[in-house]
């Protein structure tokens, strides 16, 4: 099927010889509310693992992200999903900057997990994948049973700090933004053609809208679309979760680093001593090894 009139979908080929990424595409079509609008995910792993890891990237990279993670947690016997948000990797991109919002994200991923019936979920979440991901356990919280956060925070309408306002006004001057060079910029061990495939989602800046939104997205003020569902959000991690947690830094990362996730190690209840990574940038994922063998252990998986 083609992309529907309003949506773009990036051509395969800008996805062949991707480095340390053997994993095969999967796409859904029919979410319920997003018919039509392809979504890509990862799935490695038995199909009928009891533990599955859904691990959410954020912005502006895609589930590429998670290529140093993925094996450690297949070999643990647990399954791996791994979907690309509506805008980013080989999901379909709307064209309008408009069609991007809060609930629009948050409502594709629930559908998603009630569409692959997703259950005993560690939820894995960094960057936009928390601003969004934290808010979903509390609508099913029969399907959660353990977190590992890095780099993220919930948006309650509150401005982030100056980090915050200087990525959001550098974001608004790059509407052509050069993804894997912003992903570079904070991991210097990224090679050459890891750097291209962070680009590769990308091929001119009509494809561009998703990138363009999400820091425009965040709720820095208490009118904002999500404010509501994050407060929600927070009263669960603060309350009502039950389930283990781990957590990681990137002690590196300018705007969401140790001082920020130790606010949010306090609003998850029973959170334990995080993991801190004193090189690591804000895409701890590029430190994927360290972080998951770690976390595994934590669980008791490994």
């Amino acid at each position: 099927m083609q992309p529907l009139s309003n949506t773009l979908r990036t051509p395969e080929i800008r996805f062949s010889n991707l480095p340390n990424f053997p994993y095969q595409p999967n796409y859904v079509e029919d979410l319920v509310g997003y018919e039509g609008v392809r979504v890509h995910y990862l799935d490695e792993g038995p199909k009928d693992a009891d533990r599955v890891f859904l691990c959410l990237h954020g912005q502006p990279s895609w589930s590429f992200l998670y290529r140093k993670m993925i094996p450690h947690i297949v070999a643990s016997g647990a399954r791996v999903i791994a979907p690309d948000w509506i805008g980013f990797g080989r999901s379909d991109k709307f064209r309008e900057d408009s069609n991007y919002t809060f609930h629009m994200h948050r409502n594709m991923m629930l559908s998603l997990i009630e569409r692959l019936n997703l259950k005993n979920i560690t939820l894995v979440v960094q960057d936009w994948g928390g601003v969004l991901g934290l808010t979903l356990p509390h609508d099913m919280p029969d399907r959660f049973s353990r977190l590992l956060i890095m780099n993220t925070a919930l948006a309650t309408g509150r401005s982030p700090g100056e980090g915050f306002m200087a990525w959001k006004a550098f974001a608004a001057s790059q509407p052509d933004m050069k993804v894997g060079a912003v992903i570079g910029r904070g991991t210097p061990h990224l090679t050459t053609e890891e750097i291209a495939a962070y680009d590769a989602p990308f091929p001119d800046i009509t494809f561009k809208a998703g990138v363009r939104r999400f820091p425009e997205m965040v709720m820095v003020s208490p009118e904002m679309e999500g404010v509501q569902t994050s407060l929600r959000a927070a009263t669960f991690w603060r309350e009502e979760w039950d389930g283990q947690s781990f957590m990681a830094i990137g002690a590196a990362d300018p705007v969401l680093g140790v001082e920020v996730m130790a606010s949010m190690r306090k609003l998850i209840r029973n959170c334990p001593e995080p993991l801190i990574i004193k090189d690591a940038g804000h895409f701890v994922q590029e430190w994927g090894e360290e972080v998951i063998d770690a976390a595994l252990k934590s669980y008791g998986d490994i």
